[in-house]
């Protein structure tokens, strides 16, 4: 197919024009092999590094992409994300430990009571919580609704924290002296909702997993949190021998 001619005096922007072009020759399965770098679409639109890092940008935000500084862009695949079980993990740090860009949208940050959640975490059920509810971005692609709740006696320092980029668990630790060093964990496959699916990005015929975890902190439980993540971008394993079995349990 190769490159269309950009207008340069035309109305429409070089970039939105290259833009264009480059979604036409994606459609067309013309880079399925390899994506060229910058420099190769620099020399071959004869545009600025600028006109093709706005437009690569674009093909990142819309999913097409992974493209960054410093990073030759390559075609977008799907995101699976491999969590070891057995261990006390982040799903922030498992996203980055991919080379992906974790990034988050903030849905609720406030004080709030939940009887069935106080109850859970051994409070009185007019205790009020701090709640985060978000929703996990890998790469730009919806991966997991994260909702979290903890005392506000303990964790009203996070209300000041901006989550888009960081995890709970660092800004526990690094505000209120916290760390959550185990707990108990269910999870288990369920159908999503109309409004979860359409958070999440996915069809009827998706899958998801239902993580829900109460965390630990010198015996005492500090966090209950409720995860929903997508069925077809995140894989549990486990480790397992002759001798000792799963290291993990699991319940019906």
């Amino acid at each position: 197919m190769g490159a269309r001619p950009l207008v340069r005096k035309g109305v429409e922007p070089l970039w939105a024009q290259l833009l264009a072009d480059l979604r036409d020759r994606l459609e067309a399965h013309e880079f399925d092999s390899a994506f060229p770098g910058e420099l190769a679409l620099v020399a071959e639109y004869k545009v600025s590094r600028h006109t093709v890092r706005e437009a690569l940008r674009r093909l990142r935000e819309e999913g097409l992409v992974v493209a960054g500084r410093g990073r030759t862009p390559r075609l977008a695949g799907p995101v699976e994300i491999e969590q070891q079980l057995g261990s006390l993990y982040s799903l922030f740090s498992a996203v980055e430990s991919t080379g992906r860009e974790q990034r988050s949208v903030v849905r609720t940050l406030d004080v709030r009571a939940d009887g069935v959640v106080a109850a859970r975490l051994g409070l009185e059920e007019s205790t009020p919580l701090v709640h985060l509810e978000r929703l996990r971005l890998a790469e730009g692609e919806p991966l997991a609704v994260d909702r979290v709740w903890l005392p506000e006696e303990v964790a009203a320092p996070l209300l000041d924290v901006d989550f888009t980029h960081t995890g709970v668990y660092p800004e526990l630790e690094r505000l209120c002296g916290i760390r959550v060093a185990g707990g108990r964990e269910n999870i288990r496959a369920v159908v999503p909702s109309a409004e979860e699916r359409r958070l999440l990005e996915i069809g009827p015929g998706v899958a998801a997993l239902a993580i829900e975890r109460l965390g630990r902190s010198r015996g005492a439980a500090v966090e209950w949190r409720h995860t929903l993540v997508r069925g077809d971008r995140f894989t549990l394993t486990a480790q397992f021998s002759a001798k000792d079995g799963y290291l993990v349990g699991a319940t019906p």
